[in-house]
C-alpha cells in the first residue's frame, strides 16, 4: 500500500479504522502522518446512510475517538472541531473496507449504503470523484457480488497475491 502511486501521490486520504475481521489499518495511518498528508476517518451517522470524513490531527488522535455500537471508533457526534474532507479542499483517495469484492470492481459492503451515499457526494465538489482502493483479504475476492443502480464501482482492490 505505502509503496502504491496512488498514495504516493496523494495529499488528502481517508481511511477506515479497522474491525477485527478487517485489514489492519494501523501501520497505514502512522504512515500518513509521517509522510505529511493529511488523514480523514469516517463519521457514520446511524439510523441513515449519512457519513463525514473528518481529520485526524495525529495517529494518537485515535485514542480519544468514542466507540460506536457497532465497535467503531469514531470523532462523537458533538465533535464539531474537526475539518470535513468535502467542505474543505476534498480528497485524493479513500481506503475502503468491504466484506466482499469481484475483479469488476464491485464492493459488498455491510448493507447500509455509506460509501457510495458519500461517493456521490464527492462527484458533486470541485476536485469530483476520489481514487478508491479496496483493501482486502484474498478469501474476499469473488467471481461476482451482487449490485444495484447506486452502487459506486472501486477502482482498484489490493489484496495478497494480486
Amino acid at each position: 500500500v505505502i509503496d502504491h502511486p496512488k498514495y504516493q501521490e496523494s495529499k488528502r486520504i481517508t481511511i477506515f479504522l479497522s474491525m477485527p475481521d478487517e485489514i489492519q489499518t494501523e501501520e497505514i495511518i502512522k504512515d500518513i502522518f509521517k509522510q505529511g498528508k493529511e488523514c480523514f476517518i469516517p463519521r457514520y451517522k446511524p439510523h441513515s446512510n449519512h457519513m463525514d470524513m473528518l481529520k485526524l490531527s495525529s495517529a494518537e488522535d485515535i485514542s480519544s475517538l468514542a466507540l460506536t455500537s457497532w465497535n467503531i471508533l469514531q470523532p462523537s457526534d458533538d465533535d464539531n472541531a474537526r475539518e470535513e474532507a468535502l467542505a474543505g479542499g476534498g480528497l485524493d483517495l479513500i481506503f475502503m473496507p468491504g466484506l466482499g469484492f469481484d475483479k469488476k470492481g464491485n464492493r459488498l459492503g455491510r448493507g447500509k449504503g455509506y460509501y457510495d451515499t458519500y461517493l456521490e457526494r464527492c462527484m458533486k465538489h470541485p476536485r469530483g470523484k476520489p481514487y478508491t482502493i479496496a483493501l482486502a483479504f484474498r478469501e474476499q475476492i469473488c467471481e461476482s457480488v451482487p449490485v444495484t443502480e447506486n452502487d459506486v464501482p472501486i477502482d482498484e482492490i489490493l489484496y495478497e497475491g494480486c
